[in-house]
């Protein structure tokens, strides 16, 4: 025997849902367990979950979403019902979901439960269809769905899935009325074309939904012949959909009726008063919900259309360069913050790039935001250096800061971090001045990504004339220099250290050529490691971090173009590199110094190489600053083929005077600097300059074991 035959001689039957479709397929035993005929046949799901009690169907939903999310097997025990909402039978359902979130399917088993005997504890508590309850927890379903529903599409798929037990309508429309219009927004159970002619009529129109929304009250038509003598005109348009009753209901929503409800039924329906009740409240919550939707939807419109507004195009015209950018909304509450990046065109011919966060996530961290961009706008064309450019916002935004009537500083005041840099097309030389903004970082032209330390002053609008002082970088051919707001890095409970961690390892992992395609898919991937399904199971270590904006540029120095056609493009070895200024206020700073040299050195084979470089460093730069007046410049840079490199490690300082070895006693604690170099360094030494001095340290990476064991 065949396995179906075996089933149905157990009376059970197969069925298949799926989610995408929204289509349930049913063989032949289980359309007969449902009150079907008995064949295979193919539903809706409205038209499915029509055949289930409405209290046990919000029961088994939670068991399906629970089976989903662990993939389990979802048993329950169901009950049947007619037409006339009146229990059937009894089934019980197996069934097991295949994929996940939204992209699943239920297949499994529905078997008749047997009558319990008499006298037993089951049969003292039978399962009886209530038809109130039935009623009851249909609303409270409807109501969670309708209440989830964020947009006109989504309220209006709803309203189509929408099974009302004992008297299951077979076609939904839903009308509104704007500038003096009837309108047709959306329908269920018709074919494409059907509604033509009432997709948008006069209000005067003898149509039920015009009479709903000009008099604010429902219409029922329990037959064609009542639909036939109250509406003559439109009749003929419907009578060939072939349905038996239809209900009119207005939608209304904060006292003013804005649409109308349609439902339509194929079989004879009388509108007893509990049937008026249920569609009555369900056109209510329909209503709002069309509210909610309208108002969030225009709100959104309002704040990205405010928001592109105040984001720049682009220039992709750059020459020998390339650049992208993201803006990316919170998406909680009002959807404009402050946020932005620029570029701007200099009469030099250079570029500057500007990426800021203004205080807030509201309106008026929107237009502070907008005002600072036109500012820096204007000063950088009038032609003045990155650290004046800063120092004029800064008291630019200072001024806004302070009320207008009485000169002092408001109640609501707001600072601004801000990173301006001025790109050299033609040289890759930029310079940097930094308003209390996360430094740059740069993906060398390996693939190894480093933050860049800048020197940099206190945000805008705190201290209205305020210093900037300005760092240069060198951007090599190939390199790529990242700038955001705090919102990329602190996202998800992270903090700079670890969230920069994040980015580093999509970076690296990346590849970016010449192509400007690639440029832009990294700038993809950053953003969707922060707000993609993986970053909510990487959480940071500050679990109770505000989610916030993200704003980021990326700008790349291309490669030199081939010298001859269909050459591949030249690929320099440029060595690896970071410059760090330690100036006599920031002792501080020596510990990122020395977190440089770790990142410069990540791939370096040996561990004790990378400590002793790291201790030199450490000695080198504090020497500077306790025995000189002046800053410590320090430069590290790694050349040579894999296998074969050299880290050199130089610090100048603007002191003439040169080091000499000293004898420390046991318990001193300095005076052990050129003891150290002498230990730990290849190769070491002083270089007198103009103007100070410069003191190195040479390290070789050491024969891997594998080239070892090739040698011998």
């Amino acid at each position: 025997m065949r396995t179906e035959d075996v089933l149905a001689a157990v009376a059970t039957g197969l069925w298949h849902w799926d989610n995408a479709s929204r289509r349930v397929t049913f063989d032949a035993e289980a359309a007969r367990l449902l009150g079907m005929p008995p064949t295979r046949v193919e539903l809706t799901e409205s038209a499915a979950r029509a055949r289930f009690h409405a209290v046990d169907w919000v029961e088994v939903q939670g068991i399906i979403n629970l089976a989903v999310a662990e993939g389990t097997l979802a048993e329950a025990r169901i009950r049947v019902v007619d037409e006339e909402g009146r229990v059937l039978r009894t089934v019980r359902s197996r069934t097991r979901p295949v994929g996940r979130d939204g992209d699943y399917t239920l297949v499994g088993t529905i078997e008749e439960v047997p009558e319990p005997q008499p006298g037993t504890t089951a049969a003292r508590t039978p399962v009886t269809g209530d038809w109130r309850r039935n009623r009851e927890a249909f609303l409270l379903d409807a109501g969670r769905a309708l209440a989830e529903a964020r947009s006109t599409a989504e309220v209006l798929r709803v309203a189509a899935t929408l099974s009302m037990p004992g008297f299951e309508p077979s076609g939904l429309a839903v009308f509104v009325g704007e500038g003096g219009r009837v309108k047709l927004i959306g329908h269920h159970g018709y074919a494409p074309g059907d509604m033509e002619e009432f997709l948008d009529q006069p209000m005067d129109t003898g149509d039920p939904a015009a009479e709903v929304i000009r008099t604010g009250r429902a219409v029922y038509l329990p037959s064609p012949e009542d639909y036939n003598r109250r509406f003559p005109a439109i009749y003929p348009l419907v009578e060939r959909f072939g349905r038996r009753s239809w209900a009119f209901l207005p939608l209304i929503n904060a006292g003013r009726t804005i649409g109308a409800w349609m439902a339509g039924f194929s079989v004879p329906v009388s509108f007893t008063p509990d049937e008026r009740s249920v569609l009555t409240t369900v056109a209510r919550m329909l209503a709002q919900a069309l509210g909610r939707a309208s108002v969030h939807e225009s709100e959104r419109e309002l704040t990205v259309g405010l928001q592109r507004s105040m984001m720049p195009t682009l220039r992709p015209d750059v020459p020998g360069m390339s650049v992208a950018a993201r803006y990316v909304p919170t998406g909680g509450g009002l959807e404009v913050g402050g946020d932005w990046y620029d570029m701007i065109p200099l009469p030099n011919g250079k570029i500057a790039l500007v990426i800021g966060d203004v205080q807030g996530h509201d309106v008026r961290a929107a237009g502070l935001m907008g005002q600072l961009r036109i500012a820096l706008r204007a000063y950088a064309s009038e032609g003045h250096h990155p650290d004046a450019v800063l120092s004029r916002a800064s008291r630019f935004l200072a001024g806004i800061n302070d009320d207008v009537d009485s000169g002092e500083p408001s109640a609501d005041q707001r600072f601004a971090t801000c990173l301006y840099i001025e790109a050299c097309p033609n040289s890759g030389l930029l310079v940097i001045a930094r308003a209390g903004h996360p430094d740059p970082a740069i993906r060398l032209s390996d693939g190894t990504m480093l933050v860049r330390p800048t020197a940099g002053g206190l945000p805008l609008g705190i201290v209205p004339d305020t210093d900037y002082p300005i760092t240069r970088i060198a951007l090599e051919p190939g390199e790529t220099m990242l700038v955001c707001t705090d919102g990329l890095i602190e996202t998800g409970g992270h903090d700079l250290e670890t969230g920069w961690n994040r980015l580093r390892e999509v970076v690296e992992g990346h590849p970016v050529d010449g192509d400007g395609g690639n440029l832009e898919k990294l700038a993809d991937a950053l953003v969707q490691a922060v707000h993609g399904p993986p970053s909510h199971y990487t959480t940071g270590p500050l679990i109770d971090r505000r989610e916030d904006d993200i704003a980021l540029l990326l700008l790349r120095r291309e490669l030199p173009a081939p010298t001859e056609v269909g050459a591949p493009p030249v690929v320099p070895r440029p060595p690896r590199r970071t410059v760090v200024t330690i100036a006599q206020a920031e002792p501080e700073r020596i510990a990122e110094a020395r977190r440089h040299i770790r990142d410069l050195m990540h791939d370096w084979p040996d561990p004790d190489q990378t400590d002793s470089a790291v201790l030199m460093v450490s000695e080198m730069v504090t020497n500077v600053l306790v025995h000189t007046d002046g800053d410590a410049l320090l430069i590290a840079e790694i050349s040579g083929r894999p296998g074969e490199r050299r880290i050199r490690v130089d610090v100048e300082d603007s002191s003439d005077e040169l080091p000499h070895r000293r004898q420390p006693g046991e318990m001193a604690s300095s005076g052990r600097g050129l003891v150290l170099m002498e230990l730990l360094a290849e190769a070491w030494g002083v270089d007198p300059r103009g103007e100070g001095k410069n003191i190195w340290f040479e390290l070789f990476e050491p024969a891997r074991e594998t080239d070892f064991d090739a040698i011998t």
